[in-house]
């Protein structure tokens, strides 16, 4: 069971046209954020009893805090026992000294948002760097003692051949990068991108191309020493993301802080308000309580470890419900989209891309 520690910096210079995180670009309210979060951790930090082994701090854009406040929050928080430190970080923020800093402060490992190694499509979806600057980046945090750096790319990106993709992956997975995060593109209703969508000024990318996308992200990370352990998630052996994995073991529990953050204890999930404002005036408790049944924990339990290649464990689950699952199963079971053994059912990962349709089938009615 993983312990851990999440907090949201909701601030971003600007945003993306694909993401549906919470972010903002009003900068003047870092302080008073950074406030809020040190009296929401100080008022809530038991609900979690054991120390935390892991901490991440994701957004947004953590990177953009400046080095007074990034201190004065690190600061405020029982590191003892924690084994794996993430911040998420844009290639632009990475410099000799931000990398000195943030080893300072217990930063072991980097989570990098470089989406793409193609100008035209990095400023097309809203990126303010370059490929050579998240070249340089992974570099300088290999050169500044960051010896687990994580990479997020994204596939189905209109203007991005499945050719090109192969020679990102190539190029990403030949540096020091320990974790690849290969997310394929997503068109949130409320984005940017699904608002040029409707308005004719782009298009989803051919099915087909994801498809050999996706079979090259496989086959080039088998290549390059990597393990497929999650839809989304690949990694060196030993480099496995500790506290995302979390989220998919119904065992975990961890503490979300700040605005949009979620929490679990193991039998209540809480949901930070994701305004600023209404988030600042309800604090040191600015969370609602997830009102969630055990067939509704199920679910999510259902759902989450259906996309890990430790798949579902059917041992863990109550008998009537195990043979439910198991009959509604059957038929993928039959036609090779769902294997089962050592009581576990697994997706192949050659089928992941239409886990969606098979995790369907075996998600348990009220």
């Amino acid at each position: 069971m993983n312990t851990g520690l999440y907090i949201h910096i909701p601030f971003c210079r600007s945003k993306c046209i694909y993401c549906d995180f919470y972010s903002t670009p009003a900068m003047g309210a870092m302080e008073r954020v950074v406030e809020g979060i040190i009296a929401e951790y100080g008022y809530r930090r038991d609900e979690i009893a054991a120390p935390f082994q892991t901490v991440y701090i994701g957004g947004g854009t953590p990177s953009v805090l400046p080095a007074n406040l990034f201190s004065r929050l690190i600061d405020t928080i029982d590191l003892t026992g924690v084994e794996e430190f993430t911040i998420e970080v844009n290639p632009e923020d990475v410099t000799t000294e931000s990398v000195a800093f943030w080893r300072s402060l217990g930063v072991n490992r980097i989570s990098m948002g470089v989406q793409s190694l193609r100008d035209p499509i990095l400023t097309f979806i809203g990126r303010r760097h370059s490929a050579n600057q998240a070249i340089a980046a992974i570099d300088l945090l290999s050169q500044g003692g960051i010896a687990n750096v994580s990479v997020d790319l994204i596939y189905g990106l209109p203007g991005l051949s499945v050719d090109d993709w192969k020679e990102d992956l190539r190029r990403v997975l030949s540096m020091p990068v320990t974790h690849l995060s290969a997310y394929c593109l997503s068109w949130y209703e409320g984005t940017r991108l699904h608002k040029m969508w409707r308005q004719g000024r782009t298009e989803p990318v051919d099915d087909d191309i994801i498809d050999g996308q996706f079979s090259a992200l496989q086959q080039i990370a088998v290549q390059h020493g990597f393990e497929h352990y999650e839809i989304s998630n690949l990694a060196r052996p030993g480099f496995q993301s500790r506290h995302n994995t979390a989220y998919w073991n119904p065992d975990s529990r961890w503490l979300g802080l700040g605005p949009s953050a979620h929490s679990f204890d193991g039998t209540l999930r809480r949901i930070d308000d994701s305004r600023i404002s209404s988030w600042l005036d309800r604090l040191p408790y600015p969370c609602d309580i997830d009102e969630e049944d055990a067939i509704d924990r199920l679910n999510d339990n259902i759902v989450t470890a259906l996309r890990t290649s430790h798949g579902l464990d059917l041992s863990k689950i109550p008998s009537k419900y195990k043979k439910q699952i198991i009959a509604d199963a059957e038929p993928s079971l039959r036609a090779g989209h769902i294997e089962l053994s050592d009581d576990h059912l697994r997706i192949p990962a050659h089928h992941w891309l239409t886990s969606d349709t098979i995790i369907r089938q075996l998600i348990i009615l009220h």
